[in-house]
């Protein structure tokens, strides 16, 4: 087996660079500036992880790439496949300190007759430290380039397959937002992967001062992690809302006309005892009442020492049912990958302790 600390390469990867700094690279290779479409195509459209097989290329120009670049697509060093056809992909990526041979993300590909939606990581690990997230748990540990976002896109062996694609993974995108509007600009843009930004969702806590620049710069679905009626509970699950609360983010949110084909959403898990009540239903109404919006209810999938319980089926039909009556559009998310610890909360990349890199 191929040792983890080697696998990440030294050079500076194509991937994630925009199609201005594709032309530099040219430039700075003796290359034509059209080479630089080439590359981009070779990229995101064929997908191609070596220079060697950009044929329409000359061989000198390769030979000059691959002694100062990498492409930057290179495949998940594990994968694991749930009952439910879910799998988990672990990605390594450079370490962030001099001392460390490599990192790891996680990323999950859920198929779905028709529809395949890959969940993909921002971070490293994550500084939100919220109380039902394993991911929290680890702490945060860097940010990933635009690359290493695309390589979880790229690289996936399922990638022809895939219908839509969520930031909902390891991180806090908004912590992270200049990686991750470069790396939505490449995978919406001609020369990029050309996707709609329709079939791309931002999940967030909502952080203060990158929430509505992301608003602002791009067109992709967002959906708020909210989780709480009322921000003091809100509070003890989520130690973000202490930072910015959930009154000024959702005035933020108003000020936004949320009713063409861009969506928002709002992520609640059921806690039996904290948010489940009627009560807790009836302020989720006044809460959002005047958003376009939907909310998607998520069974909560148990983590060591989180002293949360989730709810039973019937109760989570009977708050869908409350505010569906009310006029919130309201879902329950089907739950997908528990058995690998790929379900929602539940991403940790443990592999780093398994082989030493990072106590």
């Amino acid at each position: 087996m191929t040792d983890d600390r080697t696998i990440v390469n030294d050079k500076r990867p194509l991937l994630g660079m925009t199609l201005a700094e594709v032309r530099s690279v040219c430039a700075e290779m003796g290359m034509p500036a059209y080479a630089a479409r080439q590359l981009m195509d070779w990229m995101y459209t064929k997908r191609v992880a070596s220079f060697d097989a950009m044929t329409n290329l000359s061989q000198a120009a390769r030979a000059r790439l691959s002694d100062a670049y990498s492409v930057g697509i290179t495949p998940p060093v594990e994968a694991v496949r749930s009952v439910d056809g879910t799998v988990k992909y672990l990605f390594a990526v450079k370490g962030r300190s001099q001392t460390e041979g490599a990192s790891f993300v996680e990323a999950v590909y859920i198929p779905d007759g028709d529809r395949a939606t890959l969940c993909i990581s921002s971070q490293v690990g994550c500084r939100m430290h919220c109380q039902f997230c394993m991911t929290g748990r680890q702490g945060w540990h860097g940010n990933l380039t635009a690359g290493e976002i695309l390589n979880q896109v790229l690289a996936l062996p399922e990638c022809g397959t895939l219908t839509n694609l969520v930031l909902m993974g390891m991180g806090e995108p908004m912590d992270n937002l200049d990686e991750v509007l470069k790396a939505l600009a490449l995978m919406t843009s001609q020369e990029g992967m050309a996707w709609s930004p329709r079939r791309i969702t931002v999940s967030t806590v909502g952080v203060k001062d990158t929430l509505e620049r992301f608003i602002r710069e791009t067109e992709c679905h967002l959906a708020i992690s909210l989780h709480a009626s009322m921000p003091e509970v809100r509070s003890s699950l989520m130690p973000a809302e202490r930072l910015w609360s959930m009154t000024e983010m959702l005035d933020l949110l108003r000020r936004y006309d949320w009713s063409g084909q861009r969506r928002l959403s709002f992520e609640y898990i059921l806690f039996r005892g904290v948010n489940d009540s009627p009560a807790d239903a009836r302020r989720l109404v006044r809460l959002l009442d005047g958003l376009h919006c939907r909310v998607n209810l998520i069974r909560f999938h148990r983590i060591p020492d989180a002293e949360l319980d989730g709810v039973e089926t019937d109760a989570m039909v009977a708050f869908r049912d409350y505010l569906t009556q009310r006029g919130v559009f309201t879902t329950i998310r089907a739950s997908r990958g528990e058995d690998v610890m790929a379900a929602c909360g539940m991403l940790s990349t443990s592999k780093m302790e398994k082989i030493g890199i990072r106590k």
